[in-house]
């Protein structure tokens, strides 16, 4: 019971730390990596507070060296997850039913315990386990993730003071009830912050959760796991299960109690679910919840009043860091010809001085992509650009299997403005150049809205405000994250929501009140004080003579 109305903690984006050389955060972080390396670990999954352990255990091994093994964790099947159904439905009264303020509690502690002392663990296990370097781990598996319970906590508390009006003589007043069912949060392996917050938003509001970790990141999720259990989330209400996709999806999508999905992955498994929901309809209690985010392809457009400088630069971090595999990593840039030579010149320079390594060495700025299959992919394309003859590889295009999945930060220039590399997403180091007339802006624009099926976040880069203006709003259906000067990847909790349409996903803005209201069902109450006595309203009443 609640016996008053409570101020949350005021919600504040978690300080980056640089990792500099010389820096404490350096020397905790490289020997926290170094105790990690030193140790196979056992991951089991984790339902109704139980650790489920099976006779099948999957080997874990970084990117970067895939012959060094991280250690193991247990494979389950179709019972497992209707194992973590059944414990998160026995949960689901008692969660639901907690006050709000002791829900907060907990991830507000989760924040603390991610921030404090999980910080350099978290870190260290999505560098080895995801081969990302300390500083995109830091802004990720620490900051953001952090941000998004601070953040969510907030957003929880908006929503609750989200109240009618009342008239004189009665009291109208929304409760916002979580879901009738469980949530499945099916997350994926580039930023472990999604796939905490994924399972995490819809907990906070009441929820229980189902949970299905990307293969590729368990040995993140596991800390993860490991921060919720230790912040007091009671037992049931997330379950982490680690079963194949269809085995798991047929459990989840055939089951009355189905009530959401909450979803970060490719268009195609999207869409798949969508259709079997959508065949569904009949089975569930209540219509799902659907709210996913199925990645970009996205974009820089930069006409000839463009700073050149800046330009190179935001087409190299954003095309390469992380190594591409960001939803929101520039993968096409439209640049005019008239400013071209000397942007080129100044990002094949920076180019030049990226180095490419295992995350352990600080310096590296590119690492490994996740996995063979990705590596193949990838090959594969730029293996068809150096023989296309309306592309040009004219930066990188080297790739090394040897030791790790390693694939050369690499530009294609093609003459195609409907190349596959532009048009398809490639979710690696790969960004193609299209080089447009300078006279041919306006049918540029046209080909940039109609090259893609996605739209998830874009960049325009000008100097002239009325020509800002116009890209704005030619472009407005073309990125729900939409950059000007900027490169764009980076979102923040709490100052970018982000999220996009078409066939980037259902842009409810992972991180805000837009989506968290998609985790509640509102029941608004009246309540009349002096209630009538007689049918009659006055306008029955006969003129008086």
């Amino acid at each position: 019971m609640s016996n008053g109305f409570f101020n949350v903690p005021i919600a504040k984006n978690e300080p980056v730390k640089t990792y500099a050389p010389g820096s404490p955060e350096r020397k905790e972080l490289q020997q926290m990596i170094g105790t990690l390396r030193s140790k196979e670990v056992i991951i089991p999954m984790y339902i109704g507070g139980k650790e489920i352990m099976t006779d099948k255990k999957v080997r874990m091994a970084p990117p970067h060296d895939h012959q060094h093994t991280l250690g193991y964790y247990y494979q389950g099947n179709g019972s497992h997850v209707q194992m973590a159904i059944d414990a998160a439905m026995e949960a689901r009264e008692e969660w639901a039913n907690t006050s709000w303020h002791h829900r907060a509690s907990i991830f507000l502690k989760a924040a603390d315990l991610l921030a404090g002392p999980y910080r350099q663990r978290m870190n260290a296990a999505t560098m080895l386990g995801q081969s990302k370097n300390a500083y995109q781990a830091e802004i990720d598996a620490a900051c953001e993730l952090a941000d998004f319970f601070r953040f969510g906590v907030r957003c929880m508390t908006e929503i609750y003071a989200m109240q009618p009006e009342s008239n004189p003589g009665m009291w109208n007043y929304n409760e916002f009830r979580p879901l009738e069912g469980f949530i499945f949060a099916l997350t994926p392996f580039n930023f472990t912050s999604i796939a905490g917050n994924l399972p995490a938003a819809p907990a906070m509001m009441g929820n229980v959760c189902v949970w299905k970790a990307s293969k590729t990141a368990i040995y993140s999720a596991q800390v993860i796991m490991e921060i919720f259990i230790k912040a007091g989330l009671p037992d049931g209400v997330i379950n982490l299960v680690f079963a194949g996709g269809p085995e798991t999806a047929d459990v989840i999508l055939n089951h009355r109690d189905f009530a959401g999905i909450h979803f970060t992955g490719s268009t195609g498994v999207f869409q798949s679910i969508w259709k079997t929901v959508g065949e569904n309809i009949y089975k569930y209690k209540s219509y799902p919840r659907i709210v996913g985010e199925t990645g970009g392809k996205d974009f820089i457009f930069a006409d000839n009043t463009a700073d050149k400088i800046g330009l190179a630069t935001a087409m190299i971090r954003g095309a390469f860091e992380y190594q591409g595999q960001k939803c929101s990593a520039a993968s096409r840039a439209y640049v005019p010809r008239s400013i071209w030579a000397e942007v080129w010149a100044e990002a094949e320079r920076q180019l030049k001085e990226v180095k490419m390594g295992p995350p352990e060495d600080f310096t590296n700025f590119v690492n490994a992509v996740i996995d063979e299959a990705t590596f193949d992919k990838l090959k594969g394309f730029i293996d068809r650009a150096h023989t296309d003859t309306d592309a040009e590889i004219i930066a990188g295009g080297n790739c090394d299997k040897t030791v790790g999945y390693f694939i050369e930060p690499t530009v294609i220039l093609t003459t195609n403005p409907k190349y596959i590399t532009m048009e398809e997403e490639l979710f690696g180091p790969v960004l193609t150049v299209y080089v447009y007339e300078d006279e041919q802006l306006d049918q540029t624009l046209d080909l940039l809205d109609q090259t893609s099926i996605y739209a998830l976040t874009g960049a325009i880069w000008s100097q002239n405000r009325y020509h800002l203006a116009r890209y704005t709003k030619r472009l407005e259906n073309c990125a729900g994250n939409f950059y000007i000067n900027d490169k764009p990847t980076g979102a923040v909790v709490g100052q970018q929501p982000f999220g996009g349409a078409r066939g980037s996903g259902t842009n409810d803005k992972a991180g805000s009140v837009f989506n968290f209201l998609r985790w509640t069902s509102i029941r608004t109450i009246k309540e009349t004080f002096v209630p009538a006595q007689h049918y009659m309203y006055p306008n029955f009443l006969p003129d008086k003579d």
